[in-house]
């Protein structure tokens, strides 16, 4: 978050996470458990122990994880290591906006800022655990199926610097 330059391709995931912190951005570690979708090294102890120390927050609860018991074990690491766990709905549909969210409880603090978010995150959090349901969930697959027969495919980074 509160990027000004792309990050590089390529880069080993301590040294993304150096180039963010030398924009002065923040970096959290999506869904680190789940099975179906990779994060930093796939779910791999050695690899999200390394990385967890050195990013702003972890993402606890997943409301999108529905099998596994991949959020206890992300709010576990988050614990362990001392940064903020967070909840996060992960929406790929208009369906799912808002079904898990983080409440920021810190007076004062003002999360549109690097600094006044990274004080919102080291106060008080509230951690609103919804989970989408399975057959919202059946939608995302479908609409990735229409999108790539249409031609609307990922952007890739080569593409987009053309």
């Amino acid at each position: 978050m509160f990027l000004h330059e792309a990050v590089p391709v390529g880069l080993s995931p301590s040294e993304a996470i150096a180039a963010v912190h030398a924009q002065g951005g923040l970096v959290g570690v999506a869904h680190p458990f789940d099975r179906f979708r990779g994060s930093v090294g796939r779910g791999e102890a050695a690899a999200l122990e390394e990385v967890a120390g050195q990013v702003d927050w972890i993402e606890a609860w997943n409301a999108r994880l529905l099998l596994g018991d991949g959020n206890a074990r992300a709010a576990e690491l988050a614990a362990r290591v001392g940064k903020p766990g967070v909840a996060v709905s992960d929406a790929h549909t208009t369906l799912e906006v808002g079904i898990a969210s983080t409440i920021l409880k810190s007076p004062g603090a003002d999360p549109s800022t690097p600094d006044g978010l990274r004080a919102a995150l080291a106060g008080p959090l509230e951690l609103v655990t919804g989970r989408a349901s399975r057959l919202v969930r059946l939608v995302t697959p479908a609409a990735k199926v229409v999108q790539r027969a249409r031609g609307r495919g990922r952007v890739h980074t080569a593409v987009a610097a053309r």
